[in-house]
């Protein structure tokens, strides 16, 4: 499952992306990718497990409806096999 989320730019800063991606990992678990900044500029990204697809998915989905909170848009989402 992939969320992109963007907020658009002002004539201070440029349009901000949060990025959102559950991927299945090799040790029998789930790994929530979360990727942000700036476009055009390096963005940061953090890397959380978790031990089924339930729990990576409803953290995502917090995150998700915290971002929306501060003003981000869903610009893209995929739905995924939760394998």
């Amino acid at each position: 499952m992939r969320i992109y989320m963007q907020i658009p730019p002002t004539d201070e800063r440029p349009p901000r992306f949060y990025h959102l991606h559950l991927q299945e990992d090799l040790i029998d678990g789930w790994t929530l990718l979360r990727e942000w900044g700036s476009q055009g500029a390096r963005g940061r990204l953090a890397r959380e497990h978790y031990p089924d697809y339930e729990s990576a998915e409803q953290a995502m989905l917090k995150v998700r409806d915290d971002q929306l909170r501060r003003g981000y848009r869903v610009v893209f989402m995929q739905a995924g096999n939760q394998g």
